[in-house]
């Protein structure tokens, strides 16, 4: 058996947070702009604000009664028996204040109201499985992957590199497809769970309107979300566009994951996250060439 908190890390999801960082810097290149202490930091708080609400959504989920042992999907460590519900509670508020490290260093770059932005993202990350009303369990979750994994982490690393506002509509439209990328990770994760989720009472998108109207918007987020990216061309006026490459394989993973089922969506999940981290590295690539 795994080790239960790599398994509630979620590996495999990392790379949604990883690209936005990746995009939101490619962005700041585009203006000639690179600092990466800021850079830096805004990896870290990602990557520790993703991970807190990983373990949140193991913790609340098992609290709420949500999940049952033998899922499909990731193994649910406190399900299962392997963690303890207080042992994920506490992992849960220590890694949120890890985050919140690297987040104060960003004050020098972006002044005090970066306070505010990481309190906002911290609840968020409870929010999403906690609360009065859980965004996953409304039908939300998809809408708050596109902000919190999409527009925020690419605009404000972009914002913060080039201490402008002038790249902010370039990175808000990137930072839109990029959300539409990261929001198939999380279709994906329902589409798999969707029959659980129904027996509970939790309303995801794919619950709310069916595997097959979902597996459409899936393949138009990534028609269009890597059409987004592209945006730091049309600034330039650019007549190469690399990052719509990503639809090839973006494409090639929804026709798999129409046809999978139950355990084998664990790995379209997996595929879907590297599409964005690809569109994301393609998008960066683009950016250095565009320093020569």
């Amino acid at each position: 058996m795994k080790n239960p908190w790599i398994e509630a890390i979620r590996l495999r999801t990392l790379p949604v947070s990883v690209a936005g960082v990746i995009a939101g810097t490619a962005c700041a290149l585009f203006f000639r702009s690179f600092q990466w202490i800021p850079a830096l930091c805004c990896l870290l708080f990602a990557l520790g604000a993703q991970i807190a609400s990983n373990f949140a959504n193991e913790y609340f989920d098992f609290r709420n009664g949500l999940d049952r042992k033998g899922r499909e999907g990731f193994r649910r460590g406190v399900t299962e028996g392997d963690i303890s519900p207080g042992a994920m509670l506490r992992a849960t508020l220590l890694t949120l204040l890890l985050a919140a490290i690297p987040g104060c260093i960003l004050i020098l770059w972006g002044g005090w109201w970066m306070l505010l932005v990481g309190i906002v993202v911290a609840i968020f990350a409870l929010a999403y499985s906690a609360g009065p009303y859980p965004l996953s369990h409304h039908g939300l979750g998809d809408l708050a992957v596109i902000i919190f994994f999409g527009l925020l982490p690419v605009t404000l690393t972009a914002w913060l590199q080039v201490e402008s506002a002038a790249v902010v509509p370039m990175a808000l439209t990137v930072g839109l497809g990029v959300g539409m990328l990261a929001a198939n990770v999380l279709i994906v994760n329902n589409y798999r769970d969707a029959d659980d989720d129904r027996a509970v009472g939790k309303h995801t998108t794919v619950v709310l309107f069916g595997r097959p109207a979902m597996a459409r918007v899936y393949l138009m987020f990534v028609i269009v979300g890597c059409a987004l990216m592209c945006a730091p061309a049309w600034w330039m006026g650019a007549i190469w566009q690399f990052p719509i490459v990503a639809i090839i394989p973006g494409i090639r993973v929804w026709r798999k994951m129409i046809v999978a089922s139950g355990a084998e969506l664990n790995d379209i999940l997996r595929r879907t996250a590297m599409t964005l981290l690809l569109a994301s590295a393609i998008l960066l690539l683009e950016s250095l060439l565009s320093t020569i």
